[in-house]
């Protein structure tokens, strides 16, 4: 019986989730749009809109390949980021802000045609 996840989940339709579809690129959506913070499993599942079990994989694969880094510890609960510091994490960083500029940039131009048309 899949777990329903009660929170909401931080960004709609992400960056890089709009391109290559999946658990990791909501992941790493959340983790390079909020990364001034660091986070536990749990609060990435909940903000990434998966489940515990899928976060807790997929943030142990990107800690193994030097994408994500552990912080600190907070009780149990140990906190993750985005390694800015490997390249990975770097261009990944990057590669979500280029998407991003480019959809805002792409939703802009769309309006003007909109209110031209409407002139």
């Amino acid at each position: 019986m899949k777990r329903k996840i009660s929170g909401k989940k931080a960004l709609q339709n992400g960056p890089l989730e709009s391109v290559f579809p999946g658990s990791t690129s909501k992941i790493l959506d959340f983790l390079a749009t909020f990364k001034d913070w660091d986070y536990s499993v749990s609060d990435i599942a909940k903000h990434s809109g998966i489940s515990f079990k899928t976060a807790l994989n997929e943030i142990k694969n990107l800690e193994q390949q030097g994408v994500v880094s552990r912080t600190r510890t907070v009780g149990k609960a140990i906190m993750y980021k985005l390694n800015l510091e490997s390249k990975q994490g770097f261009y990944i960083d990057k590669l979500v802000f280029e998407i991003a500029t480019k959809r805002a940039e792409s939703k802009n131009q769309s309006h003007k045609r909109i209110k031209l048309k409407l002139k």
